[in-house]
């Protein structure tokens, strides 16, 4: 499946929380960009293509705004015969926050894993949209002093216009859909990590974090992940905490008590007893293997 080139084009920065960019300008790479940490809004004017979000599947050609989750899975597919164009925007919650936004992203019907990500645009929306775009470049580029807040309104009112719309409907189910289901989890459990403490840490710990991000059922989940894989959901989850519990505990000088919360466990004593039961040591066993 073919990434789209509007996935890492010319950015531009405002203190590492958001980022602006049109399609086909190469004169810039994205250097610090981390999924995990960013929405995404995009404009597509022409071109088309297929997008792939969480257990579902769109075609479209013709104009159209999406909305990505940076905790939900998701891939594009260029329609091969028509060259992509449009604008896209990269930001943290943070950035919208800063701005007296109480509303948490994680919640809104736009990004929420069972909403929609994806509305299609007619030629006044597009002309509208495409003005947003690039009036957040110009003030990119300005000197002006609160341009920040400037730019904050001009995203808010990307979203107000998408809530106003209907979103495309045509969804269709993705062909071998328990591969593909089993696929986006594994993706999903795989972005966990590094945790990278104390600035990251675990957020989904059991089968039923994973199928809600999917939105899929948790049964669902687990029969698809069985079948393509010969493990349970919560063995993948767990052999993954183990492994990086080992590589903390090996590799760093993070106590047990810091580890354990940076796992998601409440208390270092619940750590230590799952950490005991799948490795058949302590923690402080396996720390004390390194020293030797």
């Amino acid at each position: 499946m073919a990434q789209s080139n509007y996935e890492l084009l010319r950015f531009e920065q405002i203190g590492g929380t958001f980022r602006v960019a049109a399609t086909g300008e190469n004169n810039c790479t994205l250097s610090s960009y981390n999924r995990r940490d960013f929405y995404k809004i995009s404009v597509i004017l022409s071109g088309g293509g297929e997008l792939f979000y969480a257990n579902r599947n769109i075609k479209f050609d013709q104009p159209a705004l999406i909305f990505t989750n940076p905790m939900v899975p998701y891939s594009w597919a260029d329609n091969p015969d028509v060259e992509v164009t449009g604008y896209f925007c990269v930001f943290t919650e943070t950035f919208l926050l800063e701005g007296g936004r109480m509303e948490s992203l994680k919640d809104s019907s736009l990004f929420k894993p069972g909403g929609d990500p994806l509305y299609l645009l007619n030629p006044a929306q597009t002309e509208y949209l495409k003005g947003i775009f690039l009036r957040m470049r110009e003030e990119m580029d300005s000197e002006y002093i609160y341009k920040h807040e400037l730019i904050r309104n001009h995203v808010q009112l990307i979203i107000h216009e998408a809530i106003k719309m209907e979103p495309a409907v045509a969804y269709a189910p993705p062909k071998n859909a328990a591969s593909r289901i089993t696929q986006l989890f594994l993706t999903l459990l795989e972005r966990q990590f590094p945790v990278d403490p104390p600035q990251f840490t675990l957020q989904f710990k059991k089968a039923g974090d994973y199928a809600d991000q999917l939105a899929v059922h948790v049964n669902h989940l687990n029969a698809a992940v069985q079948e393509v894989t010969g493990k349970s959901t919560t063995t993948h989850i767990n052999d993954r905490i183990l492994a990086e519990a080992r590589s903390l505990l090996r590799h760093t000088d993070m106590s047990v008590a810091d580890i354990a919360y940076s796992l998601g466990f409440e208390y270092a004593s619940y750590f230590n007893s799952f950490f005991r039961k799948h490795a058949g040591l302590t923690p402080l066993a396996v720390r004390k293997e390194v020293k030797l």
